[in-house]
C-alpha cells in the first residue's frame, strides 16, 4: 500500500486571475509558487490550456510552462494539459521539442481531448466540434511520430522535436483516455480536482488494460486533487469558500475570477449538491486532517503520484498551503 512519505507530490496551476488582478500578478505569482514548491521536493508543475475563460491565464500553455522552466532548475514542467485536437500535431511536436532542447530532461506533454473552450471559442480557434474521441488516436499517433525517431521515408519533420521522445501523458475524466493510455503503455493522469466521481472507474480500467511500452513497463497514474491546507481545519473552510464560489459561478454562468473567502455562502441546496460532486475527492483542513486525507486517498486509489491543485485568494495562503503539505509529507 502506497504511503505518503514515498509518494511524489506536484503541482497543478490554472494561474488563476483573482477578482481585481491581472494576468501578469498571475504569472509572478506562479513563478513564486513554482520556486517555492521546488525546494520542497515537488516533482512536477504542470499548467492547463484554457481558452476565454475570465479567470484562468494559462491559454497559452507552452509559452507559459517555458516562463516556469526558466525560472527554476530541477522540476519537471508541463502541460496537465495540451488540448490536443485544438492543434496540428507538427505544432505541438515543434512547441515541445523546443522546450525540450531550452530545458533538456524536465519537460512533459500532457495531452487532453476536450475543447477547454466554449463553443464560440471552439470556432474562433478553428477547432472542428465533432473532432475529440473520434480522431484523437490518430492524431496522437501522428504527434508520436514527429517526436520519435524519424522513419524511412519520412518527409514532414518536427524540427525542433524530431526525436527529443518528449514524454506523453494521457489525461482523462472518464474511462476513455484511461484505456487509450493503457492500450499505448502511457502514463494516466484523471482529473479528480473537477471531475472525482468517475476515479475509481477510470483507475481500474487503465491497470487491467495496461500494454507494456518502450516508456512504461506498467501502469502509472497520477491523480489530481484539489487541497487546501491551513493552520487549522476552520482556517482552511473558510479559505476554501473561495473554490467553492468559482464552482458556483461556473454552474451559474457567472464569471469565475478568484474571489475573496466568506463566512456563509447564498446558494440552493442544488447548488450547493453540484458544487460538492465538484470537489469530491477535495481535502481540506489543518495539517493532521490534511495527512490524514491524503494517507486515506492513496489508500483507497493506489495513485503512483498526487498532483495537489490548490485554489485559494491570497497568493500567502497558497505558498502556506503547499508547504503544510510539504511538511506533512517529509514527517
Amino acid at each position: 500500500m502506497p504511503r505518503l512519505t514515498d509518494t511524489p507530490l506536484s503541482v497543478l496551476d490554472l494561474a488563476p486571475i483573482r477578482q481585481g488582478g491581472t494576468a501578469a500578478d498571475s504569472f509572478r505569482e506562479s513563478v513564486d509558487l513554482a520556486k517555492l514548491t521546488e525546494r520542497l521536493g515537488f516533482t512536477r508543475y504542470w499548467l492547463a490550456e484554457h481558452h476565454g475563460i475570465d479567470g484562468i491565464a494559462s491559454a497559452a500553455t507552452a509559452v507559459l510552462i517555458g516562463h516556469i522552466a526558466g525560472a527554476t532548475s530541477r522540476l519537471r514542467v508541463g502541460s496537465g494539459g495540451v488540448m490536443l485536437p485544438n492543434h496540428p500535431p507538427l505544432i505541438v511536436a515543434e512547441q515541445f521539442g523546443t522546450l525540450e532542447a531550452l530545458y533538456p530532461g524536465r519537460i512533459d506533454l500532457g495531452l487532453g481531448r476536450a475543447p477547454g473552450a466554449d463553443a464560440a471559442t471552439m470556432a474562433a480557434l478553428r477547432r472542428d466540434p465533432y473532432a475529440g474521441a473520434e480522431d484523437f488516436p490518430e492524431r496522437l499517433t501522428e504527434l508520436q511520430g514527429f517526436l520519435g525517431e524519424p522513419q524511412p521515408g519520412q518527409r514532414v519533420r518536427a524540427i525542433p522535436g524530431q526525436g527529443t521522445e518528449v514524454p506523453l501523458w494521457l489525461l482523462g475524466s472518464s474511462g476513455y483516455s484511461a484505456q487509450l493510455a493503457a492500450r499505448e503503455g502511457l502514463p494516466f493522469a484523471f482529473a479528480a480536482q473537477f471531475a472525482p466521481r468517475y476515479l475509481h472507474e477510470a483507475l481500474r480500467l487503465y491497470r487491467e488494460n495496461f500494454r507494456p511500452s518502450a516508456m512504461l513497463k506498467r501502469p502509472y497514474a497520477m491523480v489530481g486533487l484539489p487541497v487546501i491546507a491551513a493552520e487549522s481545519d476552520a482556517r482552511a473552510d473558510y479559505l476554501a469558500s473561495t473554490t467553492r464560489q468559482k464552482f458556483l459561478n461556473l454552474i451559474r454562468g457567472a464569471p469565475t475570477r478568484s474571489l475573496p473567502p466568506v463566512e456563509t455562502l447564498d446558494w440552493t441546496p442544488v447548488e450547493r449538491t453540484q458544487v460538492e460532486q465538484f470537489l469530491g475527492a477535495a481535502v481540506i483542513g489543518g495539517p493532521e486532517t490534511v495527512r490524514h486525507g491524503l494517507e486515506t486517498f492513496l489508500e483507497r486509489t493506489g495513485a503512483d503520484e498526487l498532483m495537489l491543485a490548490t485554489d485559494v485568494f491570497a497568493e500567502a495562503d497558497r505558498l502556506a498551503s503547499y508547504a503544510i503539505v510539504a511538511e506533512a509529507w517529509q514527517a
